[in-house]
């Protein structure tokens, strides 16, 4: 099983995180919602997969190309 980085694509701060560790998800399922600017910004599932680890807390501050949680295929 290969592990998937998840990667935010705006610096921002993480404003809900939606899913938990052992949650499964689909390509596209929302992971969590950052806030930047004003705007929620959704943080994507780039693929299928478990969530095998979620690296940042709500009102963590993140920054572009930053891994903010890892799956597992």
């Amino acid at each position: 099983m290969a592990d998937v980085d998840v990667k935010v694509e705006i610096t921002g701060s993480v404003w809900k995180i939606v899913t938990k560790v052992g949650d499964t998800v689909e390509e596209d399922d929302e992971i969590m919602i950052l806030e930047s600017m004003k705007m929620e910004i959704p943080v994507l599932a780039p693929e299928d997969g478990t969530i095998k680890e979620i690296l940042v807390q709500e009102g963590d501050s993140v920054v572009e190309d930053q891994t903010v949680a890892k799956l597992e295929n």
